[in-house]
């Protein structure tokens, strides 16, 4: 089962990967990481004379907007390109920005499902970094982060989700994949 987490910045994508990693095995790949990992570190490590991978990795919400901008550059002739890489190794792909992407992933099934998380206490991400049009994304499934009610709200979410999309079972207290 190949999964997609989108969201804005800070509503609980990252929160409801580790979740569902933690809980029920599956492995997820954060984009910016990845990015960092396959392309960005070097990319940047110069510019902003950075020590380690570790602290351009931290520093890249000081960077969203340029971060945003190589990553759909290295996906510039294939926007299904870091998906693919993810998905070589991961069963959830982690915080994709980019709408060209995601509609070039649906076409040609990079996902079985695609979950979008959101928390309406918090602002929207600002344009420049973040370009998807949740109306546009076909069959995506909503989960409302409340962190106000905790982290079991959302794993209740996550596994009713699962269990709907029929992704796990739950037999005698325990989680098998389907």
């Amino acid at each position: 089962m190949k999964l997609l987490i989108i969201g804005n910045a800070r509503h609980g994508k990252t929160t409801a990967a580790e979740i569902l990693s933690k809980k029920f095995d599956l492995k997820f790949a954060d984009s910016s990481r990845a990015a960092a990992e396959i392309f960005l570190y070097d990319k940047l490590k110069d510019k902003y004379d950075y020590k380690d991978f570790n602290e351009c990795y931290e520093d890249r919400v000081n960077h969203r907007q340029e971060w945003f901008e190589e990553i759909c550059e290295f996906n510039k002739d294939d926007p299904t390109r870091l998906a693919k890489e993810i998905m070589k190794t991961a069963d959830i792909y982690c915080g994709m920005r980019s709408g060209r992407e995601i509609l070039k992933c649906v076409e040609d099934k990079i996902f079985d499902h695609i979950i979008f998380i959101y928390n309406p206490n918090l602002p929207h991400e600002e344009t420049n970094s973040f370009d998807i049009d949740f109306d546009e994304i076909p069959e995506h499934h909503t989960i409302i982060n409340k962190p106000k009610r905790g982290l079991w709200y959302l794993e209740k979410q996550l596994r009713g989700l699962l269990k709907e999309l029929q992704i796990i079972q739950l037999e005698r207290g325990r989680k098998v994949q389907v």
